[in-house]
């Protein structure tokens, strides 16, 4: 069995999403997610809840520490129950200076925040459903005050579903021990998912009790793709140049450390700091962009997906643009070669 599918969601004006998320159903796609890059990534989902009846619906991710646990709830309990089940709460840190600089907020011991985030989550959610006292005490947060005039109720379906977007070996431990699944970054490599993602979910879930396969491993790549080669190879300049953006953050780091990759991080991370973004590309190499990207034309690229990733991965993020209507029976190929 292949993997699932999922569409992301291109929300730039919140009036086109209804048509975007019916598109993306009939297309054959399993499910859609909302970024949080320029916009809020719950109100979109609200909208494509109303205009599908089988898609999956998740943020991938909600930025979460800028937002109490009790308003992540409300909300993923809300969205859930409007679609009939279908949402799934995907959560991530994003890293100190977005933190500090763009949501001013502070920055202190992500990953044990994240997994306590996580359990407040349940608790809240097991308040609702079960009608039981709410008690929760931890180091980041504590609930203890829930009236019936703020609660909403039991809900008609399961609680969501809660993913975690993870990169070190601690969330995804903590993936593996408390959450449905984990969303890896683009920049994750097949030699990583092996060697760092997998044993980590693994230990996460032997704490727990749990099977590994109880956290679904949600991924994408920089797909570099085109009706043929010569229109790859012009789309690579541009692919070097947003590897480059993401490899000058430490956080993702230890993905090059796998492929000995890391020596080229303080250099990068030195020219952003002067603001000299269209320099970084340059110093991604061939064999660099080749490692952490799928690269190949349109009749290729889907085999490609399946070979690095289809033993490792349950679901892949997959999106192009799809300007022709050749175009869109070429995407309908690749999403049913990549599902088959």
């Amino acid at each position: 069995m292949g993997m699932r599918l999922i569409y992301n969601l291109k929300t730039s004006k919140l009036k086109d999403v209804p048509e975007q998320a019916r598109w993306a159903e009939s297309m054959g796609y399993d499910g859609l997610c909302s970024e949080e890059t320029g916009h809020d990534p719950f109100y979109p989902l609200l909208l494509a809840a109303a205009a599908t009846t089988r898609l999956t619906l998740e943020t991938r991710v909600a930025i979460v520490f800028p937002r109490s646990p009790m308003s992540v709830a409300y909300a993923a309990w809300d969205l859930q129950e409007f679609s009939g089940g279908r949402f799934r709460l995907g959560m991530g840190t994003q890293v100190k200076g977005h933190m500090e600089r763009r949501f001013s907020v502070p920055w202190d011991s992500p990953g044990p925040r994240l997994r306590e985030y996580v359990q407040a989550l349940h608790a809240i959610w097991d308040t609702w459903q079960e009608d039981k006292k709410l008690d929760f005490k931890g180091q980041f947060y504590n609930f203890s005050l829930m009236t019936p005039f703020f609660s909403p109720g039991a809900n008609t379906t399961a609680k969501p579903r809660v993913y975690v977007s993870a990169i070190n070996p601690f969330n995804c431990r903590t993936a593996g021990q408390l959450c449905d699944g984990l969303a890896l970054h683009p920049i994750s490599s097949a030699k990583y998912v092996t060697d760092v993602v997998k044993p980590n979910v693994a230990k996460g879930a032997g704490r727990a009790g749990r099977s590994p396969s109880d956290t679904v491993l949600n991924g994408s790549s920089f797909v570099i793709t085109g009706p043929n080669r010569k229109a790859v190879d012009a789309k690579r300049a541009a692919a070097k140049q947003q590897i480059a953006f993401y490899a000058s953050t430490r956080t993702y780091t230890p993905v090059l450390e796998v492929h000995g990759f890391q020596d080229v991080s303080p250099a990068l991370h030195a020219l952003s700091v002067k603001g000299e973004w269209d320099k970084m590309g340059d110093l991604i190499t061939d064999e660099m962009l080749d490692t952490l990207s799928i690269v190949g034309p349109y009749d290729e690229v889907a085999g490609r997906i399946k070979e690095r990733f289809g033993d490792l991965l349950d679901e892949y993020v997959f999106s192009m643009d799809t300007p022709t209507p050749s175009e869109e029976q070429t995407l309908r190929k690749i999403i049913e070669e990549l599902k088959s």
